[in-house]
C-alpha cells in the first residue's frame, strides 16, 4: 500500500538527495517502428514490382515495336495501337464480347452472393455446410471446370442442360450451347460467374454479420419493410466491402481467360472471343508480339478505367 502511496514521489536517496526518473526517450520507438514496417513491406513492394509493374512496363515499350520474337525489333511507334482501333474489326469485336462477358458475371456473382449471403444470416442452422458447398467451385482445378461445362452443356451426347429441357417437354430448345452463335458468349460466361460466387458470398456474409442488430430491430418497430431495412440500414454498413468485391469482380471478368479458352478457344468465329484470348493468339499463334502487347496494355487500362468509374459512381452515392 505504501508503495502505491508513494509511487508518484521522487524517491531519496540515502544521502537525503530525491531523484528523478529519467523519461523514456520516445525517439527510439519511431524509429524502430519505420525499420520493421521497411523489413516488412519492402520485400513485398520489390516483389510486387519485379512481377507486376516491370511486365507492364516492357509491355508498353513492346507496344511500339513489330516484332515476331525471332527477328530484330522493329520501331513503329503508335502504329499498333492505330491499328487497334481503326484497322482491326476482330478487336471491337472481342471488346463488345469483353463488356458482355463482364455484365453476366457481375449478376451472377455479385447478385448471387448477396442473395446467398442474404439467407445465410436467416438460415437457422447448416450455415458451415452452405458456406462450404458455395465456396467448392472457388478451389476446384479451372480445367476440370472447363471439362464439367462442356458435358453440361453437350448435344451430343446429350448433356445435363438439353436432359432437363427433353425432360420438362422442351424438346425443341435442346441445341449445342458452345457452337450456337447466339448462346455461346453467355455459355462460357456462367461457369465463370459460378465459379467466384461462393467466394463473394463467404465476403459479404461477413459484412452483413457484423451490422448493430439494434439498428435493423428499430426500423422493425418502427414499420420498415425488409427492403427499406436492406437499403437504408444493412448496404450502407456493408458499402465499402461492396465496392471492394465490385473492384475484384470487375477486374477478375476483364482478365477472363482460361474457361472461354478451354471452352471455345474464341469460337464459333469470333462469337465468344474476348480481348484476354485475342491477345493470346496474336502472340503465340500468329507471333506478333508489338500487337499483342498494345492488346495488354489496353487491357490494364480497361481496367484502371472500370476501377475508377466504381470508384466515382459508388463513393458519389456513399457522399
Amino acid at each position: 500500500m505504501a508503495d502505491v502511496l508513494t509511487s508518484g514521489r521522487p524517491r531519496v536517496t540515502g544521502a537525503g538527495r530525491p531523484t528523478r526518473r529519467r523519461p523514456m526517450s520516445t525517439s527510439m520507438l519511431p524509429r524502430r517502428s519505420g525499420l520493421a514496417v521497411a523489413v516488412f513491406l519492402v520485400p513485398p513492394l520489390l516483389l510486387y514490382g519485379a512481377a507486376v509493374l516491370l511486365p507492364i512496363v516492357q509491355s508498353l515499350v513492346l507496344s511500339l515495336f513489330s516484332w515476331d520474337g525471332i527477328t530484330r525489333l522493329t520501331f513503329v511507334g503508335l502504329d499498333n495501337y492505330v491499328k487497334m482501333f481503326t484497322r482491326d474489326d476482330v478487336f471491337w469485336t472481342a471488346f463488345g464480347n469483353a463488356l458482355g462477358y463482364l455484365a453476366i458475371c457481375l449478376v451472377l456473382q455479385l447478385g448471387g452472393a448477396l442473395a446467398v449471403a442474404g439467407l445465410l444470416t436467416a438460415l437457422p442452422r447448416a450455415r458451415e455446410l452452405v458456406k462450404t458447398l458455395y465456396l467448392l467451385p472457388a478451389v476446384i482445378s479451372t480445367v476440370a471446370i472447363a471439362f464439367l461445362f462442356l458435358r453440361i452443356y453437350s448435344l451430343e451426347p446429350v448433356g445435363l442442360i438439353n436432359q432437363l429441357l427433353a425432360f420438362v417437354g422442351l424438346d425443341g430448345l435442346q441445341t449445342a450451347w458452345l457452337s450456337n452463335l447466339q448462346t455461346v458468349l453467355a455459355a462460357v460466361s456462367i461457369p465463370e460467374g459460378w465459379r467466384f460466387t461462393g467466394l463473394y458470398m463467404l465476403i459479404i456474409y461477413a459484412a452483413l454479420i457484423a451490422v448493430p442488430r439494434e439498428l435493423e430491430e428499430a426500423a422493425r418497430l418502427d414499420g420498415a419493410s425488409w427492403w427499406q431495412t436492406f437499403w437504408r440500414i444493412r448496404f450502407p454498413y456493408i458499402r465499402p466491402v461492396w465496392i471492394t468485391t465490385t473492384v475484384m469482380a470487375t477486374t477478375f471478368a476483364l482478365r477472363g481467360f482460361d474457361i472461354p479458352y478451354l471452352l471455345t478457344n474464341g469460337g464459333p468465329g469470333q462469337a465468344s472471343e474476348l480481348l484476354t484470348t485475342y491477345m493470346y493468339k496474336t502472340a503465340f499463334v500468329h507471333t506478333d508480339y508489338g500487337y499483342a502487347s498494345a492488346l495488354s496494355v489496353f487491357i490494364v487500362v480497361e481496367c484502371l478505367v472500370a476501377v475508377g468509374l466504381i470508384f466515382l459512381l459508388l463513393r458519389r452515392k456513399d457522399a
